[in-house]
């Protein structure tokens, strides 16, 4: 062997022995194993999944039923709080926590059957079986019960689910009052708990017609709080303009819409999007990998950086400040005639 080969394998003899004495070090560290990351995704790194059991799921009102799913020790939420679903066929759909809060070992969430809606809610019903494992991320909280001197509270049907876990919440000796709405007695999840409270007032609408909001009083410092139907929660925020909303559902299309350019910057591609259609659908017409999930502007998957143009957000989910550089392109569009993205 020569010199030079002997030093090389010395070397390398030499960096063998700290690579496992450093392994050894990391391996004996708290930390160690390092816990599995989900990947980002369009530069928005998504919260941690996690597999639950379905421990129960059952109807508790006309066409709602409740999931309790079960884990470990689970992250805490606070009232207001939601988990994102991944059905059996991969949609994700949002549910708010109607549970209790104290309990760490499950979640639980209600979902209303929308026999016309995008499928979420039917796979939910008749696919998701007690037994089988559903993976949720979160809780996140879009929604969140702030300090007040008092509280107003309005739900409409499934909208209860949010505004439930609100009301337990509040503080003794700070007052409340609740209007909860429905179609009919038996269409209203979490009735029977509620509709005992002199501080809750029950419309059913085929008993007493639709809500007279006029007759609603909010005191002075009060914080109002709404969940429900699109009409509802628009009748609610015109009369309170300061309310706070829910919303699982896109808002509705306020019509108008124009076409715009749009360049797709690291791929130098131009496009046109139609005024009747979208960011999402433009893009993946060229880039078909490009990642999507809920398509109605909640989870998050398809958020883009924005290099140039002003948007016109319609998402229930990005913050002011991711506002400034991103959109989320299933449902946000341009203000104006043109938009950059870094894609």
């Amino acid at each position: 062997m020569t010199p030079r080969l002997r030093t090389a394998v010395a070397v390398a003899g030499a960096a063998l022995l700290v690579r496992r004495a450093l392994r050894r070090r990391i391996e004996a560290s708290p930390l160690w194993p390092m816990p599995a990351l989900d990947p980002p995704t369009s530069g928005r790194p998504r919260s941690r999944a996690l597999r639950l059991l379905v421990a129960s799921h059952r109807t508790i009102a006309d066409g709602v039923v409740q999931l309790r799913l079960e884990g470990g020790q689970l992250p805490p939420w606070q009232p207001g709080a939601h988990l994102d679903v991944v059905l059996p066929s991969g949609l994700v759909r949002q549910y708010s926590l109607c549970g209790d809060p104290a309990d760490t070992s499950s979640y639980t969430v209600a979902a209303r059957l929308v026999a016309d809606g995008r499928g979420g809610s039917r796979e939910v019903h008749e696919q998701v079986v007690a037994g089988m494992e559903l993976e949720v991320r979160g809780p996140r909280n879009r929604f969140p019960l702030v300090e007040a001197a008092s509280y107003v509270f309005v739900a409409g049907g499934i909208g209860i689910t949010p505004i439930l876990s609100m009301v337990r919440a509040v503080p003794d000796g700070v007052a409340w009052r609740l209007l909860y709405c429905g179609r009919t007695r038996g269409s209203m999840p979490f009735l029977a708990e509620l509709a005992g409270d002199e501080r809750v007032t029950v419309v059913a609408e085929d008993e007493d017609g639709r809500p007279d909001l006029g007759a609603l009083a909010v005191p002075e410092g009060a914080a109002v709080y709404c969940c429900g139907p699109e009409g509802l929660m628009a009748a609610v925020a015109e009369r309170f303009p300061a309310v706070r909303l829910e919303r699982f559902a896109p808002r509705a299309d306020s019509g108008g819409d124009h076409a715009f350019e749009l360049e797709l910057r690291r791929s130098g591609r131009t496009l046109t999007v139609p005024a009747d259609s979208s960011v999402l659908a433009a893009v993946r017409a060229e880039l078909p990998d490009t990642p999507y999930s809920c398509a109605q502007g909640f989870c998050g998957t398809c958020q883009q950086r924005v290099l140039e143009g002003e948007v016109e957000h319609r998402d229930e989910l990005l913050t002011d400040t991711e506002r400034a550089d991103s959109m989320l392109i299933c449902v946000s569009r341009a203000r104006s005639g043109r938009l950059v993205l870094d894609l």
